[in-house]
């Protein structure tokens, strides 16, 4: 099936010349959103881990994370080169002389030419967009905003603790730096539809963002939104929804916009639903379908270039 969108893999391989994979890393970050400098409890769809493995707490560290992931993507993937990932809650909570300790750490091991923090926008102060700068010169630096909708009556609902344009700032702060910007989003949102995920997509689009990652919303045990769930406040999408309005989001991105993801990844013994979230397969390939159905593209939508976006995959 013909490629219709810019994904990571194939962004990575003409970086680096082979395949590069993502090692996750627990740093054992907290949250604003949860140690009661800015509220309680997280975002409505956040566990206490945070997306994030435990394994800071169970007294493992950073380059023993590294190197375990390095063996087991090297056997895996027959991967050659390898971003360190920093994922679980908020990885530039910190004081810089901690990150630069934390990031020094990945970064040591063989073969390591990147790095990648996943963050909130209202915690990236000028101090530490400067060491990620500093980082940005001798390796890849991607930065990995959540925003989850433009929507900022959605965003109060969600407990997130910031608005759009909070997004927005960080994103102008941050580029110009040499340091690669990836926003985070959410489809399926209690209360949003297509305009909702349309305008998103447009905010995105206009911020002059390098890459993006799409998830659909699903209920993990242990969060509000598994309340909300029980009391009957929104249901979860079908895949064909969620389907449609990524290649909708799609055609509505620059051609060059790097799809780091397309799907979420919920842990099995995590999730209470939708179960269909839980075959990344099944959901890729139904969404390449579609694309191909509708015989559209990334960037089709996109300031009016039409089918010239389509050879950028040629």
């Amino acid at each position: 099936m013909e490629q219709r969108y810019l994904d990571f893999n194939t962004y990575l391989r003409g970086r680096f010349g082979c395949r590069a994979q993502k090692i996750t890393v627990d740093a054992g970050m907290t949250c604003p959103n949860r140690d009661g400098s800015l509220g309680a409890g997280g975002c409505v769809y956040c566990n206490a881990r945070g997306s994030g493995t435990g394994a800071y707490n169970q007294g493992i560290s950073v380059s023993r994370q590294m190197e375990t992931g390095r063996e087991r993507l090297r056997r895996r993937y027959k991967a050659a080169k390898y971003i360190a990932y920093f994922q679980a809650h908020t990885n530039t909570y910190a004081p810089p002389e901690r990150l630069r300790a934390l990031w020094d750490e990945a970064l040591a091991g063989p073969d390591v030419v990147g790095l990648s923090v996943g963050t909130r926008p209202d915690c990236v102060p000028d101090p530490v967009l400067d060491l990620l700068e500093e980082y940005a010169s001798r390796v890849m630096v991607w930065v990995e905003y959540g925003l989850q909708t433009a929507n900022d009556t959605t965003l109060m609902a969600l407990n997130r603790g910031h608005g759009a344009a909070c997004f927005e700032d960080a994103v102008r702060r941050t580029l110009g730096r040499g340091i690669l910007v990836c926003a985070h989003v959410i489809l399926g949102l209690p209360g949003e539809g297509m305009e909702d995920a349309l305008k998103t997509a447009d905010l995105v689009a206009g911020t002059g963002c390098h890459g993006i990652k799409i998830h659909s919303l699903y209920v993990a045990r242990g969060t509000a939104l598994e309340q909300w769930l029980a009391e009957g406040r929104f249901r979860c999408q079908e895949l064909s929804e969620y389907a449609d309005q990524v290649c909708a989001v799609l055609e509505r991105l620059p051609p060059g916009m790097v799809a780091q993801r397309l799907t979420g990844d919920p842990r099995p013994e995590e999730l209470l639903a939708p179960a269909w979230t839980l075959d990344k397969a099944r959901v890729l390939k139904e969404i390449a379908r579609r694309l191909e159905e509708r015989d559209t593209w990334q960037g089709k939508a996109w300031r009016g270039v039409g089918a010239c976006a389509k050879k950028y995959y040629s």
